[in-house]
């Protein structure tokens, strides 16, 4: 069996969504992983945003997101139907709204995002067995089971070993589509594996079911050596380690969730990458092959990002308990470390910019701590560099901090 996983800009509209039949059409035995359509999940953090506030504004944003899907559903359909298992969501999610919430904005957040993945999957599914495309819809709580770290949930294998072959049994179905990004606890209780998390979905079901490879569907031609909105003469890379391709996604790589390699690396599943725009051309390869191979320079920025200068009170040494406090602070707000570098009395630390007031993560570590920060910053991730490119990017910025290892130079700039 296969995996195809579907991003957003795959399904944005209903042409978007007849492309996709097109390229599901004919594939057997295959689960396809579908994420919300669009924007659709930065328009749900809105809508809990504003639920979780009561601030007023959630009886509108709930309205925009059952115009957004109606509209696909009345260019899919005949009569400007809707079909009534979409229906029955819109009211659920309306049910919703209508109760007070609990005090735990991470729980609430779950309970309301995954509905971007319900509603886009029950419409693509609807859609395909009215084209004569026969399938199942799949609600992937069901089987992937996780805990209870609500935003960002860690899978539990040994249930979710035990239930998901039992869902997707391919013994009277060849065709599944189910959810990416979401799971559940043991008690039922919606969670997410974290912000674009449906490639590590598909990783999953791929390692559990013993994929023959997993598809990850996108709008450009393959895996490419930068972001082509940054640099014209970003090239397709055909083939690449997992290794490799772990390091360009923890660097910041918008490719693939940096998730997924786990999953696939343990059962030596290839991954391919391929573009739903031409889906005929071979796209790049994700496998098993020595990482000391990739020769060519890959580039990778990562923007609003916050520099950390923790320093003692007392003018001490900073030692590894000072170290432990500093990064339990970050971690209790969530807030990821992209970068780490110390000296003597100093502590750096590179931030994605967090959710939360930074003031009050700077107020906990004033305690003990002198803490300087510059915001607004892009990290600078270059793989296999030479002096030639770090010369580039370094270029009418101002650099605040460089590192380079063997084969990763990072630099910490702004204009």
């Amino acid at each position: 069996m296969k995996v195809f996983k579907f991003g957003g800009a795959s399904v944005k509209d209903a042409e978007a969504v007849r492309n996709v039949a097109k390229i599901i059409d004919g594939n057997r035995n295959l689960v396809v992983v579908i994420s919300a359509m669009g924007k659709t999940t930065n328009l749900m953090e809105s809508l809990v945003k504003s639920y979780f506030q009561n601030d007023g504004n959630a009886p509108d944003i709930f309205a925009e997101f059952k115009t957004f899907h109606l509209k696909i559903c009345n260019e899919l359909f005949i009569n400007n139907t809707t079909p009534e298992p979409v229906l029955s969501l819109f009211a659920e999610l309306e049910n919703r709204l209508n109760k007070t919430p609990s005090l735990d904005f991470n729980f609430e957040y779950d309970q309301f995002v995954g509905f971007g993945e319900m509603v886009s999957t029950r419409i693509i599914s609807e859609y395909l067995n009215f084209v004569q495309v026969k399938n199942r819809w799949i609600d992937i709580r069901t089987c992937l089971r996780t805990d209870n770290n609500f935003r960002d949930a860690a899978v539990n294998w040994q249930l979710t070993e035990k239930l998901m072959p039992q869902v997707f049994s391919f013994k009277s179905d060849d065709l599944y589509i189910t959810q990416g990004f979401i799971g559940s606890t043991k008690s039922n209780l919606t969670t997410t594996l974290g912000r674009e998390g449906s490639d590590f979905t598909a990783a999953i079901i791929g390692n559990v079911l013993n994929a023959e490879n997993v598809s990850v569907w996108k709008d450009v031609p393959g895996v490419l050596n930068a972001d082509p909105k940054k640099r014209t003469d970003a090239e397709k890379i055909d083939e690449l380690s997992y290794r490799e391709a772990v390091e360009m996604a923890y660097s910041g790589a918008q490719i693939i969730h940096p998730k997924t390699m786990k999953p696939l690396h343990n059962k030596q599943i290839p991954l391919l990458v391929k573009s739903f725009v031409t889906p005929a051309n071979p796209g790049s390869v994700i496998h098993h092959i020595n990482y000391k191979l990739q020769l060519q320079p890959v580039f990778i920025t990562k923007e609003n990002q916050v520099l950390l200068t923790i320093s003692p009170i007392d003018f001490s040494f900073i030692t590894i308990e000072d170290i432990n406090e500093i990064v339990a602070v970050l971690h209790a707000h969530r807030i990821k470390i992209n970068l780490i570098q110390q000296s003597a009395i100093d502590f750096n630390l590179v931030v994605d910019t967090p959710e939360t007031d930074l003031n009050s993560v700077l107020r906990l570590l004033s305690e003990n701590y002198i803490a300087h920060y510059n915001t607004n910053l892009t990290l600078h991730t270059i793989r296999h560099f030479n002096s030639a490119v770090i010369q580039e990017i370094k270029k009418n910025k101002k650099v605040y901090l460089e590192q380079n290892s063997r084969r990763t130079a990072r630099l910490l700039t702004a204009e």
